[in-house]
C-alpha cells in the first residue's frame, strides 16, 4: 500500500454518506447498482431460502451504513446486531432506522423487491422488518480481539460481512487475523457469509483515495477452510461497469459454516 497516495479506512475512515451515495444510490450515474446491490441480494434470497441459516441472532460487520443485504435476513433471525467502526456509521444508520429527515433513501432497492416477490405492501412489511428486527448498532474497535471490548456479545448463528475485510487489512496476515476476530463472534456451528471484491486496490470515496487489500477467490478460500469452515455456496460476479472509481475485477459472495 502507497501510503502517499491512499487512506487506511480504520485510520482515515471515510465519509459515510459519500459512499452510499456513489456506490449504492439510484442516480442516473451511479453504475455500480448490478455488483453492490442486486448481485448480493440475489444470492443472499437463495441461500436464506434453503432454510439452513436461522435462529436467534444474526450479527453484520460491514463497511459504510448501507443496510440492503439485511432485508432477506431479517426474515429468518430474531434479532440483528449491526456492528460500526465509526461514529458517523451509526449516526446515518439512525437517521435510518428512525426515519429521520435526511436519512438515505433506499426506495430503489425496495422497488427491486417489489420486482422479485411482486407485493408493495410486502415490501413496507419487510422495512419495518428491518427496522424493528435490528436490536442494536454497536461502535468496535477492529484492533481488539474483543471487537466491542469491554461488553461480550452473545454467540451469533449467523455472521455477515460485507466489503469489510479488505477494507481492514493491509495485508494476507491482517486479513487472516482480522477474519478470526470475526469468527469469534459466532456460535461453534455458525455460518459465515462473506461479500467481497476481488483484486481491488482502491476505492475512491469524495476526495479520498481509500486502500483496499488485494485478494482473489483461492485466497478467500483458503482462509475459510484453514479456519474449520466448509463451503457450501460461492459465486463471483465480473464487474459490469467500467470506471476509475475503484480497479475491482469481480464481487464475490461466500456462505460457510463450521461443523
Amino acid at each position: 500500500m502507497d501510503s502517499s497516495t491512499h487512506k487506511f479506512y480504520p485510520e482515515h475512515g471515510f465519509d459515510s454518506r459519500e459512499h452510499l451515495e456513489t456506490y449504492f444510490s439510484n442516480k442516473p450515474d451511479m453504475a455500480f447498482g448490478d455488483d453492490t446491490m442486486i448481485f448480493p441480494m440475489e444470492f443472499l434470497q437463495r441461500v436464506f431460502s434453503e432454510g439452513h441459516i436461522k435462529g436467534d441472532l444474526l450479527i453484520d460487520i460491514s463497511i459504510g451504513s448501507f443496510i440492503h443485504h439485511l432485508y432477506t435476513a431479517s426474515g429468518y433471525f430474531k434479532e440483528i446486531l449491526v456492528l460500526k467502526c465509526s461514529e458517523q456509521c451509526i449516526t446515518e444508520l439512525n437517521k435510518w432506522i428512525n426515519t429521520h429527515t435526511g436519512a438515505f433513501d433506499w426506495s430503489h432497492v425496495m422497488e427491486y423487491i417489489k420486482c422479485t416477490e411482486g407485493n408493495s405492501d410486502q415490501c413496507q412489511d419487510k422495512d419495518m422488518t428491518l427496522k424493528t428486527t435490528i436490536a442494536k448498532i454497536m461502535k468496535c474497535d477492529i484492533d481488539n480481539e474483543n471487537l466491542t471490548d469491554p461488553e461480550v456479545l452473545p454467540p451469533a448463528g449467523c455472521v455477515i460481512s460485507a466489503w469489510m475485510l479488505e477494507f481492514i487489512s493491509k495485508d494476507q496476515e491482517d486479513y487472516i487475523n482480522n477474519f478470526r476476530k470475526f469468527v469469534k463472534l459466532l456460535k461453534p456451528e455458525g455460518h459465515m457469509i462473506l461479500i467481497g471484491a476481488l483484486n481491488t486496490t482502491y476505492a475512491i470515496i469524495g476526495q479520498d483515495k481509500i486502500h483496499v487489500f488485494r485478494y482473489d477467490e483461492k485466497f478467500a478460500r483458503k482462509v475459510l477452510t484453514d479456519e474449520g469452515f466448509v463451503i457450501d455456496h460461492c459465486a463471483v460476479h465480473k464487474k459490469t461497469t467500467d470506471s476509475d472509481l475503484t480497479d475491482y475485477e469481480a464481487a464475490m459472495f461466500i456462505a460457510a459454516h463450521r461443523e
